[in-house]
């Protein structure tokens, strides 16, 4: 049978044992999680470390044998990681949708696994389906990660192809994906609002990721709002109180600020991926908008309509304003209607946080959490969503 999407598509339930089987010899990826789990037996005996993390890995998997029993495992890991690296974790909006209808949920992108992890566990334990996860082929630079990730329901967005024809191609496929698993299979879908974190603390959606999605639109038979409509896009706004990764993206917005450009080290997204699950998160809030259902003209349109409910359903912790004061003065004006949740992280202690990264890096750091509070000031001033 003729599957036009087999090679960006999650896996399928019959393909599940193959793959399963398939990793489990793999000598790169049994490597990787010895070094991980094993440290010094892992340096001096490799392949009786690969052996003993097959072995482990055999019987956790033993009774896998479809995508779901994949995501209870899966489901272990997150409720352990949010017991080991939050201080809490709420989700917000869940209750005002429609459990049986497919959405596309489009998040603001601050941490490159944890996004759609966190939106996924709040919809699993919401009582909706889980969703496919758009991510990029830049993240899958091995057969065993590209693996992991469609077992998971993640598919890939190409984002590595060489000309501007294979792009459109590639964008087409993407566009015509979505939208087939939306409407044909009924199956959810999280994409970011944006290629790539938005490492300054701006949460700003790419009219271009809104052109991609209408590149499946029937012209003919359907107008661009009826289209977007259709895609029943919902934005989800996600907060952390601390950022594993705000060190990392403030030396890499400081090198671009000072010398025009930063060269990424390799794996340096594999490094930021593991911070960013292992690392202290503080409290951690979702919060699911409403679906857009406006007549909207253009793709510009609707990314304005998806930041304004981003920026409105985001939940200011108190490091928001402790790193808005820090930079622009304890005196600077603050929004009236103010809705801060409870935090985790004293004053003190971000302060030390902060003062324990090089000095040129600071005011980067700080940006990352004050951007936020900017782009409430904005909003509730003129209903301009852009940070400065």
């Amino acid at each position: 049978m003729n599957d036009p999407f087999s090679d960006i598509r999650p896996y399928r339930d019959d393909e599940v044992t193959a793959v399963l089987a398939r990793l489990l010899q793999d000598p790169e990826l049994l490597g990787a999680l010895a070094s991980l789990r094993l440290g010094r037996l892992a340096r001096v005996a490799p392949a009786l470390s690969r052996a003993l993390v097959r072995i482990y890995l055999s019987r956790q998997l033993r009774d896998v044998h479809d995508v779901q029993a994949m995501q209870m495992v899966v489901k272990a890991y997150v409720e352990q990681m949010i017991e080991d690296s939050t201080a809490g974790f709420t989700v917000s909006g869940l209750e005002q949708l429609d459990a049986t209808r497919p959405y596309l949920f489009m998040s603001n992108h601050r941490d490159i696994a944890m996004d759609p992890a966190f939106t996924n566990y709040a919809l699993h334990v919401g009582g909706h389906n889980t969703v496919r996860i758009a991510i990029g082929d830049n993240l899958l630079t091995k057969p065993w990660v590209s693996d992991l990730m469609r077992l998971n329901k993640s598919f890939i967005v190409k984002r590595s192809v060489s000309g501007p024809r294979e792009l459109l191609t590639a964008s087409k496929t993407l566009s015509n994906y979505i939208r087939h698993s939306l409407l044909e299979e009924n199956a959810p879908i999280w994409i970011a609002q944006r290629e790539g974190r938005a490492k300054n603390g701006i949460d700003r959606t790419e009219p271009a990721v809104i052109k991609m999605l209408s590149m499946s639109r029937d012209k003919e038979t359907e107008s661009f709002a009826e289209h977007i409509r259709k895609l029943g896009i919902v934005p989800v706004s996600i907060s952390y109180e601390l950022d594993p990764c705000d060190e990392f993206k403030a030396k890499e917005l400081y090198q671009v600020e000072s010398t025009g450009e930063y060269k990424k080290a390799e794996q340096e997204d594999i490094a930021s991926i593991g911070r960013g699950i292992s690392g202290a998160k503080g409290r951690v809030h979702v919060a699911f908008g409403s679906p857009l259902d406006a007549d909207y003209e253009s793709a510009s349109d609707v990314a304005r309509a998806v930041d304004e409910q981003i920026i409105s359903l985001y939940c200011l912790h108190p490091t928001n304003l402790y790193a808005y004061q820090m930079l622009h003065g304890e005196a600077a004006a603050l929004p009236q209607q103010l809705d801060l949740a409870s935090g985790s992280c004293s004053q003190e202690q971000f302060r030390a946080r902060i003062a324990a990264l090089p000095e040129a890096h600071q005011p980067y750091a700080l940006a990352t959490y004050a951007n936020a509070v900017v782009a409430k000031l904005a909003q509730a001033q003129n209903g301009d969503s852009l940070a400065e």
